[in-house]
């Protein structure tokens, strides 16, 4: 079963929404701000692409964060920031059970799904 992770108010979600809908594709979605988000979620996550391309640097929630903490991010560091606020988790992520894509782009999709 494919996930789509993220929050509900989010517009890029809703448009990977949109996409997945119109597609025909069967996907169940998961509000990691209402539904949490476990650690090993996010492990596996951080396993298949790396913290760096889960960490959302231009979000609000980043910007609030200590600059001691964004001068000396680090995996743990970055981890253990995106459990306590899930906001800094760039959205949406697709959870395919094989393969993970963080972001949407229609090309992206079509490939995925072709």
């Amino acid at each position: 079963m494919t996930t789509l992770y993220g929050i509900s108010n989010c517009d890029t979600v809703k448009k990977a929404q949109r996409w997945l809908t119109s597609n025909g594709v069967d996907f169940s979605f998961h509000d990691f701000r209402k539904d949490g988000l476990t650690e090993a979620q996010l492990q596996e996550w951080v396993a298949s692409l790396g913290w760096e391309a889960l960490l959302n640097k231009r979000s609000t929630s980043w910007r609030a964060l200590d600059d001691s903490i964004k001068n000396s991010i680090d995996e743990t560091t970055a981890i253990r920031e995106m459990l306590a606020t899930p906001t800094l988790i760039k959205r949406p992520v697709l959870n395919l059970g094989d393969r993970i894509q963080v972001g949407f782009k229609e090309s992206d999709y079509s490939a995925l799904f072709k």
